[in-house]
């Protein structure tokens, strides 16, 4: 999203700052630092709170932001003597003083489709008693997405990590999606978290939602879910979609510093996941989407202490660990697209090839990019959408 403001054009989506055709050099730290004070341009910003959001809780001096801040002034035409756009509220903190604006075609764009999409949000019932929550939103052909580690159907729904793709799957479709057990609105204190029971709420949502036949799309650990659904029940999948997945968790790769590695990771689930302090958690953070904005960056970092629990956090990362479908990759019979990121840094490359090559006619699509969950920004998401949308469609 493009913010005009003076002579000047703070473009979210490229990350860029422009001044007319010109380009402006602003270091990671500076762009987020002025977008923030932008998307807060109503109110005096703290230093803490800056701290919390540009540099994500980690220690750093009170020197280094005012370094930032007075980089952000030069890189707009302000200085600490004008102070025309940035200003200092002494023992308070700062304020953009200008007017920054979205540009209105973009806008208008982005609110397009929400404004037409309004989801419906039910339970149904699994057969061990766990309330499952899901949404229906749109019209068209059937579109299911499993869930996911981490799901929230109104947090994600609003969300700058997710709405851009839940949107765009809901533009022409009737789509589907759920919080699996131990997950955002379903139920959290499920005695059973498995991943037969993860298989076990897709089903119970199919079931509610009426369907017969559709086309399911799994992202992540939602790619080992929908393969176990798809090979039990290959009468009621019209084509499959794999993005960001894999047929074996980490603790079957044979890799002794993964393991070390997803060991630490839990850990920190344990002592760090429900404090106030987002530090921990933006390890996870600095995973999934190591490429998103400041704003992408808090809001994932209030996902995790949102949607689940840290007990919870735990023993679904553990049924994750330990995820082996590659005897069902075989039985796969439907019309199958596995997409991936080339520089995926929760789930490797690898895994998604591997995924791909046991699974008979799948095609494969690499996609240029780093983020787990893919973004708006991201080099990849344009054909993304045109794989999905090709493949869909046919």
């Amino acid at each position: 999203m493009p913010y005009n403001f003076d002579e000047y054009v703070l473009d979210t989506g490229r990350r860029e700052l422009r001044r007319g055709a010109e380009l402006i050099d602003a270091e990671p730290q500076v762009f987020d630092l002025l977008l923030y004070l932008i998307e807060n341009q109503d109110r005096v910003v703290s230093g803490e709170e800056l701290f919390d959001a540009v540099w994500q809780g980690r220690i750093v001096s009170l020197s280094t932001l005012t370094s930032r801040i007075n980089a952000a002034r030069r890189a707009i035409g302000d200085s600490g003597a004008k102070q025309k756009l940035i200003k200092t509220i002494p023992r308070k903190g700062y304020r953009f003083a200008g007017e920054a604006k979205l540009e209105a075609g973009q806008f208008a764009a982005a609110a397009q489709p929400e404004a037409d999409l309004r989801q419906e949000i039910q339970f149904c019932i699994c057969g061990d008693g766990v309330r499952i929550a899901y949404a229906t939103v749109g019209s068209g052909p059937p579109l299911v997405k499993a869930g996911n580690w981490l799901n929230h159907l109104e947090y994600d729904w609003d969300s700058p990590v997710w709405r851009h793709l839940l949107t765009w799957m809901a533009s022409e479709r009737q789509f589907i999606r759920y919080d699996a057990r131990g997950n955002g609105l379903s139920d959290w204190d499920a005695d059973d978290i498995s991943f037969e029971a993860f298989v076990r709420d897709l089903e119970a949502v199919v079931d509610a939602a009426g369907l017969e036949r559709f086309a399911l799309f799994g992202a992540s650990q939602g790619c080992a879910v929908s393969i176990a659904y798809a090979a039990r029940h290959p009468e009621r999948v019209s084509k499959l979609v794999l993005y960001g997945g894999f047929a074996r968790g980490k603790r079957l790769r044979d890799d002794p510093t993964v393991i070390a590695q997803s060991d630490a990771l839990i850990t920190l689930m344990r002592t760090g996941w429900g404090q106030e302090n987002p530090a921990f958690r933006q390890v996870f953070t600095s995973l999934f989407v190591p490429g998103g904005t400041a704003e992408q960056m808090r809001w994932f970092n209030d996902l995790q202490r949102n949607t689940t629990s840290p007990e919870n956090a735990v023993r679904i990362r553990l049924v994750s660990d330990w995820i082996d479908v590659r005897n069902l990759l075989p039985q796969i019979t439907m019309p199958t697209l596995v997409l991936h990121c080339r520089d995926d840094a929760v789930q490797p490359f690898e895994e998604g090839r591997m995924m791909a090559a046991g699974i008979p006619g799948a095609r494969f699509v690499c996609l240029e990019g780093r983020n787990h969950v893919i973004l708006e920004s991201d080099p990849g998401w344009s054909r993304f959408r045109q794989e999905i949308d090709s493949f869909l469609a046919d």
